[in-house]
């Protein structure tokens, strides 16, 4: 794939692709929530009538059986920064697909698991991250991959969430008061982790410090323009 999507983290440049193979309500959640975040994402399924519903929201829909190699090879999987293996009941494909990325040297693979004893199998075979979708809404994972500097997301409504943000050089030594977020971004923050330390309901004096991980609250919009300008 030649086309890429870059995001700023700290002034620097960072180009990621995604890939999500298999298209049922997990990784089609991905899929969308990707695409509505402006991500590049490849959606991949052995179902034809599934890539076509998807074809009009993923930057590319593909018919094809992650289980062979080859079919995988001539998509240019391992060219993915993440791969996100999102198939449904069948173990046996889960299980090979992961085989076959870890082999082909894919980064980052993200692999649904249907119960603990898949799990177990997936970590043994090499998954990076194994989520059960009972625990783990797609929309969630989605939003972690998209930007290194969130850590974690909570959805609290279509429109709102509590994420956990790290602190970059850029806003290292500023007060909270300084930077006036809740008026120029519409966001709070709640609270601050800071090594061992938890400071709830900051005082607007308190200094932010580079890597301190702050718990914001407030609507999607706002977070992610908070995001963009000030990490």
């Amino acid at each position: 794939m030649e086309s890429l999507f870059c995001i700023t983290v700290g002034g620097i440049n960072v180009k990621k692709e995604f890939a999500v193979i298999g298209l049922g309500r997990f990784g089609g959640s991905i899929c969308r929530t990707f695409a509505e975040q402006g991500m590049e994402v490849m959606a991949i399924d052995n179902n034809e009538d599934r890539v076509n519903e998807y074809s009009a929201i993923a930057s590319h829909a593909v018919v094809g059986d992650s289980t062979d190699e080859k079919v995988l090879k001539s998509l240019g999987i391992r060219n993915f920064d993440h791969v996100i293996v999102a198939i449904g009941d069948n173990i046996q494909a889960s299980i090979l697909t992961t085989i076959i990325l870890k082999e082909l040297g894919v980064k980052n693979i993200t692999v649904k698991a249907q119960n603990d004893y898949h799990e177990k199998v997936l970590l043994k075979i090499g998954a990076d991250h194994v989520v059960h979708p009972e625990r783990d809404m797609g929309r969630r994972i989605a939003n972690n991959m998209i930007s290194n500097s969130v850590l974690d997301y909570l959805e609290l409504s279509d429109e709102h969430s509590i994420v956990e943000i790290v602190a970059s050089e850029k806003i290292d030594g500023h007060s909270i008061i300084n930077l006036d977020i809740r008026a120029k971004y519409g966001i709070n923050i709640v609270a601050i982790k800071r090594s061992n330390e938890i400071i709830v309901s900051p005082q607007a004096n308190e200094i932010i410090h580079e890597k301190d991980i702050l718990i914001v609250i407030g609507a999607d919009a706002d977070i992610n323009r908070f995001e963009k300008k000030v990490l």
